[in-house]
């Protein structure tokens, strides 16, 4: 059984939201283990502000990667078939030939970090044609008013914008930018059993 994808409940839960709609597209309910949910909520929310308060600067870096390595790790015990890899700098874009392309197109998901008014993880679910579906857990329309490139669309089992390629690769903080190349990060995720083989494409080098 499929359940809707689901928003944050605070301003700080971006990425472990992102991590649990995640496993939602990619399996079935009955199939995702306990385990996995009460790791992703353990280490994410693991950023201090500047007052010293705990979790108010959402999920480091650190963590997402923990947890990506973490969750290919589970998936080679058998126990189920996922598999994760953690990726930064230069390769986090949006292009041909690039990995996040890749991964959408081979029925894998994305959880990436951009911006939005502030640091943000989203996740990517499919590709399109000069286009990325994706579903933001952040409930908001404002920010969108003067952005009509980007679709306010809802399927609650897949994604609810549909955001242009050209948003992605600016390193300006602008909305649903990746931002400065070195600061960039993503978690790639697969269900083994549904994964698609991948189609070799012309390389777009992304200096």
């Amino acid at each position: 059984m499929k359940i809707p994808l689901h928003y944050q409940v605070s301003n700080y839960d971006c990425g472990p939201t992102s991590l649990v709609n995640a496993l939602n597209v990619l399996f079935e309910r009955e199939d995702i283990p306990p385990e996995l949910i009460r790791n992703i909520m353990l280490y994410c929310l693991d950023c201090y502000n500047l007052q010293g308060e705990e979790g108010r600067s959402g999920t480091s870096r650190l963590a997402m990667m923990y947890l990506s390595n973490w969750m290919d790790g589970y998936g080679k015990t058998g126990r189920l078939p996922i598999s994760s890899e953690y990726v930064s700098g230069r390769d986090v874009y949006i292009g041909p030939g690039g990995k996040i392309n890749q991964a959408l197109q081979c029925n894998g998901v994305v959880v990436v970090r951009l911006f939005l008014d502030e640091w943000h993880f989203i996740l990517l679910t499919d590709k399109g044609n000069d286009v990325v579906l994706a579903f933001d857990p952040y409930l908001s329309t404002e920010l969108f008013a003067d952005h009509p490139e980007i679709s306010l669309e809802l399927d609650p089992w897949h994604y609810n914008r549909i955001i242009p390629d050209s948003c992605f690769n600016s390193e300006a903080e602008q909305l649903y930018a990746l931002g400065p190349k070195d600061l960039r990060e993503a978690v790639i995720i697969y269900n083994e059993r549904t994964r698609k083989p991948a189609v070799m494409e012309q390389i777009e080098y992304y200096i």
